[in-house]
């Protein structure tokens, strides 16, 4: 093969007789743009409903003197009102994640100390584990780093962690009933 034949297009494929299914389809066409832009209403409406539980969750933690775990909770709570229907977004996947990336950090933390090093080996050992026990949720994996980092003591850990993403959920679901346009969540809860 000569150096023109090596990086010259290459041929188109034929067309193929097999008319492709709606779905073939539609990841075409998402595929190429970025998704539509929200209507107004409905962009208020989460703004709402994610501003809403975060303060609430700060006012909690606030109250009961406990350190905050905001950036992973902020990044669920985005997860669960702007896109619900993805699987990083169900309840399955949001306790589970955060309860197991959670355990995975505590253990790190009780094995290897505070560190930046133990909290990469934490994030990326959460990782695995939440595809392993099929809860993919990738903001849970900042739980891990949080808790390696932190070093809280394990049981206050996990006591104000459970209650704030069973919080998190239980917003989203309120949310999509309050809205009528709103897509339904959960799309399925284990």
């Amino acid at each position: 093969m000569t150096t023109d034949q090596q990086y010259a297009p290459a041929a188109p494929a034929a067309p193929s007789a097999e008319k492709p299914s709606s779905t073939a389809r539609l990841r075409a066409v998402t595929a190429s743009r970025a998704p539509a832009r929200p209507r107004p209403a409905a962009a208020a409406h989460t703004l709402a409903s994610v501003t809403s539980v975060l303060l609430l969750l700060v006012a909690i933690g606030a109250a009961v003197h406990e350190p905050l775990l905001i950036p992973p909770l902020a990044a669920t709570a985005a997860l669960i009102h702007s896109v619900p229907n993805l699987p990083l977004a169900q309840p399955r996947s949001v306790i589970g994640g955060h309860l197991l990336c959670a355990t995975v950090g505590l253990a790190v933390h009780a094995v290897l100390g505070s560190s930046l090093w133990a909290a990469a080996i934490a994030a990326g050992l959460a990782m695995g584990t939440n595809m392993l026990a099929r809860t993919p949720h990738s903001p849970a994996c900042a739980t891990a780093v949080i808790a390696v980092l932190q070093g809280p003591p394990p049981a206050r850990f996990l006591a104000s962690l459970a209650p704030a993403v069973l919080l998190l959920v239980g917003a989203g679901v309120l949310s999509a009933r309050l809205r009528s346009s709103a897509p339904a969540y959960p799309s399925y809860w284990w």
